[in-house]
Order: structure tokens, then C-alpha cells, then sequence
């Protein structure tokens, strides 16, 4: 019998990869139906496999001794699965064995069956021991083992450094730490603890989806609470968020606020968020960020969240490294957007939630625009190696990696 968490990890695994379907949709379709119990677990399962279905990949290839990629989809999905949990779970190894193979009966696949068995025994044999051997001398040696693009490892070893890179690919390996932005416009109790260094911040074992139907709290990491927070955005203030879609840092946002979002469906979501958390302050204009009406202007503060590789946030995205590109187009664009719209001597807040120094300190230096320096307010996130900005690490933040710059317009 196949258990409901693992059914659920199977499908969001074979969706992922044989429908090019996003992890964070397929999930919660899949899951639906479970526990809170089976769902923590069904989701720990699917995440892990689809982060670390490079090293996967080749343990299976190694130890099966068949081409991954000739493989019948449901077999592939089902052994990936069972791979993950010999290799990076305590999973008991037997259930681990014998789940993936009825997973694999289960799709109809009767003459797979054998074999779908024989090389999960070898794996039971052997993966640990491979994966542990993997060595991680160089960039290329330690994308196999950490399971990421050969791109993402030589551009953080060649930015971080060898141990930094390796702690960083280590981190984002791991679950990504839950964390709630507390809403002052809808007090009430939760459950948690506040955080010692963001205003606001509240760990959480998990989200209370009671509080969060209710607009009381809204699932945000610290590094992009961050983000929103030094905006520093009063009342009475005209404030220009050019890509702000769900909503989170928005509604963190006081004055005047007029939000951009391009998509409609998203606009429609963004609005209902902004209902629900109370930010009566937000008004919702769904227009491309590059096109917008003559009359958007004059703010006097402008929030650039703009769309990138979303480097930092690998540990809750799980197959965002297999889809990442840098945008330094965009995003050069979007700052020029902000300087026409923000009045003369107004603040631009030009933050994205990567590590990378083209889509970070590059773009803001190419900019001309003169910085207000962080560092000096939040010491413990500055850049380490352009101190005047921020720069939350996964692996020494604990939360997600977000690079933070202040900006003033000239006047």
C-alpha cells in the first residue's frame, strides 16, 4: 500500500519534471487532501527530490546502470523519489524500497516492475555511501554533489568563495525557515515567537491558516521583511511600488501607496490581499511597470522588487535553479522607471531576492544614483563586501538571500 504522503510527493515530482509544472502549484493540488502531518512530510519528500535530482540523477545512473533520461516517466519519477529518502532521509529503508516500486505498479507499469525493484535494492546497498564520496574541490565537483546548474556553483565560488559557496549550497539544501510578518491593521493572538532582529518578524511552526484567512498574518522570511522595512515609508508619504505582486512588502508599506502589477490574474490576487490584510492605503493599477500612465509620478519614495533569478530563495522554490536566468535588462529598466517617477531628491528602494553581484551591486552602480547606506542601521545583514548595502546570506541569515539598496534621485 502506498502511503498518502508519498503518493502526493510522486505526483508533484512527476509533474515537475514531465509537465514543466511549478512546484508550488503542483504541490497543493496533490496534497489537498491530507493531514497536516502527511502533508509536512509529503512536502519535505517532493521538495527534497526535485532540489537534489541532479545527485539523484547520477546515483541512479551509477548504480541502476540505465540512462535516467530513457527511462519510462512514472519509473523515473518513482525512483527519484525513492532515491531521496535512502540518500537524505531516515525514512525506514524497506518503505523507502517498497513504496517506489508499487508506485511504479500503481502507473500500470507491470513490466517495469522488476526493475524498478532490482535497482532500488542496489540503491539501498549503495546511495549513501556514494553520495558521502562525492567529492567538492571545484565549482563543477560540488554542483554534482549539492545538486545544482554548473552556472549557479562557479558564479557563487567565484563571488563567495569556495567554503561560502559550499555553505550556501549546503543551506539551501535545507527546509527554508517559517516566518510570519505580524499585520498591526488586524491584531490578534498567534502562536510563535518574535523575532530578536526584524520588527514584526514571528516564528511560527507552521502557518495558522485560520490567522492567515483572516489577514492577521502574512508568510513572509525575514530577509524580504527586510526588504520592505527599509523602504522607510511614512504617513502622508506618496509611495510607488513598480512590481508588487502577492503583496507582501505593500502592505507593509505606509502613506499613499499605489501598486503596479502587470498580469491581471495576479492584480485580482493583489487587490484581495491588500482586502484582506486591511491596507486600505494600497490602491491596486494593473499596468506594465514600463508603460504607465503619464500621471504616475512625483512619489516620493519608489520600491524596485524587481523580478530576477531568485538565487536566494532556492530553499522554498525547489525547481526554481533548474528554470533561473539572470535579468539585468529588466531590471536596469525598472530603475529607470523609478527615477522618472519619483520627484526630485526621492528615495528609490531597488531590492531582489538573488545572489549575484550582475543582478545586484552591478545594477545599482550602473544606475549613477547616489546611496544611502544600510550597513550602519542593519550591520549584522551588510553586504560583505559592499558594506553601504545589504545582503541577507541563506547560510549565515538563516533566511532567505535578498540584496537590499537604498538610493536617492537627484534633486
Amino acid at each position: 500500500m502506498i502511503s498518502p504522503a508519498r503518493r502526493a510527493a510522486y505526483e508533484t515530482v512527476l509533474r515537475v519534471f514531465e509537465d514543466d509544472a511549478y512546484a508550488d502549484r503542483a504541490f497543493p493540488s496533490a496534497a489537498a487532501r491530507l493531514e497536516q502531518r502527511d502533508r509536512a512530510l509529503a512536502q519535505r519528500l517532493a521538495y527534497g527530490t526535485i532540489q537534489r535530482v541532479r545527485t539523484l540523477d547520477h546515483g541512479i545512473e551509477a548504480l541502476g546502470r540505465r540512462p535516467v533520461a530513457k527511462l519510462d516517466p512514472p519509473v523515473r519519477a518513482a525512483l527519484r523519489l525513492g532515491a531521496y529518502q535512502l540518500a537524505f532521509s531516515e525514512v525506514a529503508v524497506h518503505a523507502a524500497v517498497n513504496e517506489s516500486v508499487e508506485l511504479v505498479r500503481s502507473a500500470g507499469l507491470e513490466r517495469a516492475v522488476s526493475f524498478a525493484n532490482a535497482v532500488m535494492r542496489r540503491l539501498a546497498l549503495g546511495l549513501r555511501d556514494l553520495v558521502d564520496a562525492l567529492p567538492e574541490r571545484t565549482a563543477a565537483e560540488a554542483a554534482l554533489r549539492h545538486s545544482y546548474p554548473d552556472w549557479v556553483a562557479e558564479l557563487w565560488w567565484r563571488e563567495l568563495g569556495r567554503e561560502e559557496a559550499l555553505a550556501l549550497m549546503a543551506a539551501q539544501n535545507e527546509p527554508p525557515e517559517t516566518v510570519v510578518r505580524l499585520n498591526p491593521r488586524r491584531p490578534g493572538a498567534v502562536e510563535g515567537t518574535p523575532d530578536a532582529e526584524i520588527p514584526g518578524a514571528f516564528r511560527v511552526e507552521r502557518v495558522d491558516e485560520v490567522a492567515l484567512r483572516e489577514g492577521r498574518i502574512w508568510p513572509q522570511s525575514r530577509g524580504s521583511q527586510l526588504a520592505g522595512l527599509c523602504v522607510g515609508s511614512g504617513e502622508g508619504e506618496r509611495v510607488l511600488d513598480l512590481c508588487a505582486a502577492p503583496g507582501g512588502k505593500a502592505t507593509q508599506l505606509a502613506g499613499e501607496v499605489t501598486a503596479i502589477e502587470k498580469h491581471p490574474g495576479r492584480a485580482r490576487e493583489l487587490e484581495e490581499n491588500c482586502a484582506r490584510l486591511g491596507a486600505t492605503n494600497v490602491r491596486v493599477l494593473n499596468a506594465d511597470a514600463l508603460e504607465l500612465p503619464p500621471d504616475v509620478r512625483d512619489f516620493d519614495r519608489v520600491l524596485v522588487d524587481a523580478p530576477c533569478s531568485g538565487l536566494g530563495v532556492l530553499a522554498s522554490r525547489p525547481d526554481l535553479r533548474w528554470r533561473a536566468h539572470t535579468l539585468p535588462d529588466l531590471q536596469r529598466a525598472l530603475l529607470r522607471v523609478a527615477v522618472e517617477r519619483v520627484r526630485p531628491g526621492g528615495s528609490i528602494l531597488y531590492s531582489v531576492c538573488t545572489i549575484a553581484a550582475e543582478e545586484n551591486e552591478e545594477i545599482v552602480d550602473e544606475s549613477g544614483l547616489e546611496v544611502e547606506p544600510l550597513g550602519g542601521e542593519w550591520p549584522q545583514f551588510a553586504h560583505p563586501r559592499r558594506p553601504e548595502f545589504l545582503l541577507t546570506l541563506p547560510h549565515r541569515d538563516r533566511t532567505s538571500g535578498f540584496f537590499i539598496a537604498r538610493l536617492r534621485s537627484p534633486a
